[in-house]
């Protein structure tokens, strides 16, 4: 930690400040007011830009000019980040993680549902890094990418709006690659757990390219650690016609959060993006019938935490 304590003691003389915020605070007004209406991604915001301005000046005061978020360089702030993070899943959602033993050590396509906010998988890729030191990439939409002020931490730990051939070069290096096929449709317009992925077969195409298999995951109850309201004709429409409504999401509570990991799906030549994509979702949704009561009830995944009838790995 002696290189965050040297960067608070040199803060109020920090050179690099006003270099950063010029490059963040101009555009920033035009995200700002939108956003003060929907809390948790506020939140999110909020402490990612934090993240960012933090690694920032750590780069600057250790004059590293590379960008390769590879190197060693990075590591003390991402156990930094990790152990925050993974802190705060221990306490407010009593998170573990289990059959961790069966993601592959070297490529694989990770797939999960997408509730309302991806909590879940931020609490699972830091207990990954914590417990593995293996670091996933994972593909997010280029419109959370590019918001001021998130750029630096997405590119620290690996959250990327990545083309396919990218993805396919990061799977070929031996990497994880964690992706979500029901994206923002899924998060905003799914009713208990439903998966809605629609014809979305990238990802099955990437996995038989790259040839690795698909580990489907599974969080219990991370719909209720979150819920969204406005799930009209209407917000669904303006969404098929614009991808950019925004619904608001309230929660934040202290919900039982635990993941799953289910058998990878291996490698078939045989098969086609079709039929993989199929096998995946069939593969997921059996492990949200065998983990997840529904229909979900907040309280009783809260009192779930007192159920010790299970225990991580």
């Amino acid at each position: 930690m002696s290189w965050f304590t040297q960067m608070l003691g040199n803060w109020i003389s920090f050179p690099y400040l006003e270099d950063y915020l010029t490059s963040v605070v101009h555009p920033l007004c035009f995200f700002v007011l939108p956003m003060l209406f929907y809390s948790e991604i506020l939140v999110f915001w909020f402490f990612s830009s934090c993240a960012s301005l933090l690694l920032y000046i750590y780069k600057k005061m250790n004059n590293h000019q590379e960008n390769d978020f590879y190197s060693k360089f990075w590591d003390k702030p991402k156990q930094v980040m990790a152990k925050v993070v993974d802190t705060y899943g221990k306490i407010w959602h009593g998170y573990e993680v289990m059959d961790m033993e069966r993601l592959p050590k070297g490529p694989g396509i990770i797939i999960l549902y997408h509730p309302p906010f991806p909590i879940n998988y931020i609490l699972f890729l830091t207990k990954l890094y914590k417990k593995t030191g293996l670091h996933c990439h994972s593909v997010i939409d280029h419109m959370l990418y590019w918001t001021p002020g998130m750029k630096m931490m997405c590119d620290v730990v690996f959250l990327r709006d990545f083309t396919n051939a990218e993805c396919v070069e990061i799977l070929k290096k031996g990497y994880l690659l964690g992706i979500i096929p029901g994206g923002a449709r899924e998060a905003y317009f799914s009713n208990d757990y439903s998966l809605m992925w629609g014809n979305r077969r990238g990802f099955a195409r990437i996995a038989l390219e790259a040839k690795v298999p698909i580990i489907p995951i599974f969080t219990q109850n991370m719909c209720e650690a979150y819920r969204t309201i406005g799930k009209t004709s209407l917000t669904k429409w303006l969404y098929e016609k614009t991808r950019c409504i925004f619904l608001p999401t309230y929660g934040g509570f202290p919900v039982k959060l635990r993941t799953y990991v289910g058998e990878p799906i291996p490698y078939d030549p045989n098969i086609t993006a079709t039929e993989l994509a199929e096998k995946a979702k069939t593969a997921l949704e059996n492990l949200r019938d065998r983990h997840q009561k529904r229909p979900g009830n907040i309280l009783r995944a809260f009192l779930e935490r007192f159920d010790k009838h299970d225990k991580a790995n």
